[in-house]
């Protein structure tokens, strides 16, 4: 009878030892990709950064909106229309044509989970947020616009929250979806959500938007105003919680890697 006997080497026998790469590694590599791809694309920098700042400038500068909306009203809306741009409407289209091209499905099968696929979307988003933030609060910060530590700090928590709201909705209508249709529906709701805004700003000012706050960019922005003021909007953060809820569960139940 042969004698069968112990083949495996012990460990360091041979070099280089490739292994699977840990969950934070994958997460951060995942997360470097998309911000790049997200940084590079022109019609993202377009909707996401030039718009809002060109409308940043014009409205502080010309009475657009009423000869008593001056920048410390109308920077919030400002960073919502830019966090509504970069988290749903930017996400959700670049997300379908991943998909109708393949480049999603060939990532998955690559052996990247789908958890880190959707995490560096996230960072990727939460670094555009991030930019977003210090340009315009630059510019605003020119323009007149001030604010206390606290009203900061607030207005912080109130930004990441927005972002994970708009995230999730971009990328539940991103991982469901036929490109052309997202491609239409999120720029039509897009100008929806900034239409709303600037009517609620004009008409009665974002400090008190009443039932608009259930629209996710109306209470971003008034959760916004409220939160630089030093005030902490609870209603706006309940309801941004909530859409950042329903859409996660509802993108992790019908989120599709094909179209």
């Amino acid at each position: 009878m042969t004698e069968i006997t112990d083949t495996r080497f012990t460990p360091g026998t041979f070099t280089p030892a490739p292994e699977r790469a840990t969950r934070s590694r994958m997460i951060a590599a995942q997360g470097r990709m998309e911000t790049i791809l997200f940084l590079r694309h022109g019609e993202q920098q377009l909707l996401s950064i030039i718009i809002p700042l060109a409308m940043l400038v014009i409205a502080a500068r010309i009475p657009l909106l009423g000869e008593d909306r001056g920048v410390t009203e109308i920077f919030p809306m400002m960073l919502a229309i830019a966090t509504t741009s970069s988290g749903f409407t930017g996400q959700a289209i670049a997300l379908a044509f991943d998909r109708r091209y393949g480049a999603l499905k060939r990532t998955g099968a690559s052996g990247v989970p789908a958890a880190t696929i959707i995490a560096g979307k996230v960072i990727a988003v939460t670094v555009m947020a991030a930019l977003q933030a210090v340009l315009l609060g630059g510019t605003a910060l020119l323009l007149g616009w001030r604010v206390s530590p606290a009203g900061l700090l607030l207005g912080v928590v109130v930004l990441l929250v927005g972002v994970a709201a708009f995230t999730a909705l971009g990328l539940l209508m991103g991982g469901t979806l036929p490109a052309e249709l997202v491609l239409a529906l999120a720029n039509l709701i897009w100008v929806i959500l900034v239409g709303t805004v600037g009517w609620v700003l004009y008409s009665q000012g974002l400090d008190d938007a009443g039932w608009y706050t259930l629209i996710p960019s109306v209470a971003l922005a008034s959760g916004l105003t409220l939160a630089f003021d030093g005030s902490v909007p609870w209603r706006e953060l309940v309801v941004l919680t909530g859409w950042a809820v329903v859409a996660s569960a509802a993108a992790v139940k019908w989120f599709r890697f094909s179209s």
